[in-house]
């Protein structure tokens, strides 16, 4: 990986709010493909010295003053464009202004209305003004009048919308813009606030070996552009964006020190709600044995059983406080001796109650060692099928899904009934914080093995659509980081079953009869080879729910369709 920004502790500038700015990132076609224009910034001593960069800056308040000067845009539109109530110009123009006192490259158009062309003498000619601009001395709309120009800020394309996090000293609001480089002007850095200047391929810029360093919105960009092999393609996309959302890194800390973490990575949603000030107090890794505090109700201990199944590992639960200091565990995890000494050590007093998700062998076996230490009470269900579950489980209290069990601190956990991944899978829900512990039902970054005869793919779709119907916060997975706007996760989890149930049915359309194992490559074509035969469990729950719907049939292992 490249180089990226590590974050310093907070300051108290930090809560200053972000000073609006512009980037453009200028691309043009090369021989082996897209090339983006990357300058290296001057050191400064600060946190962005010596990082390669694309053109921009601070939006300036003189460039309000040049809305006269613009072709094929007014403020109207652009503040539209960029969901503002005015002043959306003003990002375009200071993107524009930026990218000539910077680079050189000048977006303006002459009498003629085309781009303006920059021979050796007419780039002579303009060059005194780009530190007259950078130094606020003139403005664009002067600059604009001395030479009869327009400035071309409809052949910038917004695309992306970065703001700085809380624990940066220097915050910005930028609105990051596409455009191509101008033909017959020559990129050339102004030995000020660039030093350094170069074209690239994206993939080429995000190397090791490249050893750039690389801010977080300037390689989420390059990662951006590096799936798009030529300009034309690239443009399409980036007209094609109608709503762009603000993307707001957080701070974590882990083995790779403070660092920003962007949405989509597993953290964010947790670093958000646990250090909402932007401290860098909250890892962005799981953490084996080590307890992590969610609320005042909830604390977190994972298991040291990282896989490819079980992802960082399996979370166990710990729920309750209040005045009597009584605490519930949800999910014990493995039989693993670390593990169950971890989760008493985390408890802040006794463990009274035991709650099983599903008895799968990664989230119940150590329920029997854990009620022996506390003498806790065991709530959950026995599976329908033995295969592949924990034979020791034995709940006192068997739940239905319906029961409402309080628990100290004014808490309440609702059992939902929610089976699909196993036949006896509950989620239990704490009413008070809107938070679904979700066990194997929902997880963080994988969808989860269906795998019959337990497992039941339209039962698990139907529990699943049934959770839509649940007031929701957050879900807490038995795998992985909190995770916000659950209709939003469940929904995507839907579509993506049916949309590979839908691809189930154009390889029994085009290959049919088949048997699993012949339709499992075309079916999984997006899935490494390692995994088939984890997804071949999968595979045969979609046939099996398509049996069921009257859509598929089977005839001595080989499935075709229903005529």
């Amino acid at each position: 990986m490249p180089a990226s920004d590590v974050v310093s502790p907070p300051t108290p500038a930090a809560n200053r709010p972000p000073r609006p700015s512009a980037t453009v990132v200028v691309v043009r076609d090369g021989a082996q493909g897209i090339e983006v224009l990357l300058s290296c910034r001057a050191e400064r001593g600060d946190h962005n010295s010596g990082a390669w960069v694309f053109p921009g800056g601070l939006v300036d308040p003189g460039d309000a003053r040049a809305h006269a000067c613009c072709a094929g845009l007014d403020d109207a539109a652009a503040s539209a464009r960029l969901g503002m109530p005015e002043g959306g110009l003003d990002y375009y123009i200071a993107a524009v202004r930026e990218s000539f006192e910077e680079s050189g490259l000048l977006y303006a158009t002459d009498a003629s209305g085309g781009l303006v062309e920059l021979n050796d003498a007419a780039a002579a000619r303009l060059a005194p003004w780009r530190g007259a601009l950078h130094r606020g001395e003139k403005g664009l709309a002067e600059f604009c009048g001395e030479f009869d120009l327009a400035l071309a800020v409809d052949r910038l394309i917004y695309f992306s919308h970065w703001v700085t996090p809380l624990s940066r000293p220097k915050r910005f609001d930028t609105r990051f813009f596409l455009a191509v480089a101008p033909p017959r002007q020559t990129a050339l850095h102004d030995g000020t606030e660039m030093v350094g200047q170069q074209w690239l391929r994206p993939a080429d810029a995000l190397l090791e070996s490249a050893a750039l360093k690389l801010l977080t919105p300037t390689q989420k960009t390059l990662e951006l552009l590096a799936r798009f092999d030529h300009v034309d393609a690239l443009l399409e996309w980036a007209r094609s964006v109608r709503e762009v959302r603000v993307t707001t890194p957080r701070v974590g800390v882990g083995s790779r020190g403070m660092r920003p973490v962007v949405p989509e990575e597993p953290a964010w949603a947790e670093l958000g709600r646990i250090d909402p000030q932007g401290h860098g107090s909250h890892s962005y890794e799981i953490n084996p044995g080590l307890p992590v505090r969610l609320s005042a109700r909830v604390i977190r201990v994972s298991a040291n059983n990282g896989s490819v199944m079980t992802g960082p590992g399996t979370n166990s639960y710990l729920v309750g406080g209040g005045t009597e200091n009584e605490w519930a565990v949800i999910d014990p995890g493995p039989l693993d001796e670390a593990h169950v000494q971890a989760i008493v050590a985390a408890a802040p007093g006794p463990i009274r109650w035991i709650f099983a998700t599903h008895t799968h062998n990664d989230h119940s076996p150590a329920t029997v060692r854990l009620k022996a230490l506390t003498g806790a009470h065991v709530h959950g269900r026995r599976p329908a099928h033995p295969e592949w579950q924990d034979p020791t489980f034995a709940p006192d209290t068997v739940l239905d899904g319906g029961e409402r069990i309080g628990l100290p601190g004014g808490s309440t956990l609702r059992a939902i009934h929610t089976p699909g991944h196993a036949s006896n899978h509950l989620c239990y829900l704490l009413e008070e914080e809107r938070t679904l512990f979700t066990g194997d039902h929902v997880m963080q970054a994988s969808t989860v093995v269906i795998n019959p005869p337990d497992g039941d793919m339209a039962a698990y779709i139907a529990s699943l659509r049934e959770l839509l119907d649940e007031k929701l916060d957050w879900l807490a997975p038995g795998h992985g980081f909190l995770m916000a706007e659950p209709q939003r996760a469940i929904e995507w989890i839907i579509a993506h079953r049916l949309k590979r149930e839908a691809k189930v049915v154009d390889a029994l359309r085009t290959h049919a009869p088949a048997s699993a194992q012949t339709l499992l490559p075309v079916v999984y074509d997006d899935v490494s080879e390692r995994l088939h035969p984890v997804a071949l469990r999968s595979l045969h729950a979609h046939l099996f729910k398509l049996r069921g719907d009257g859509v598929a049939l089977e005839n001595e292992g080989r499935w075709s369709l229903r005529t």
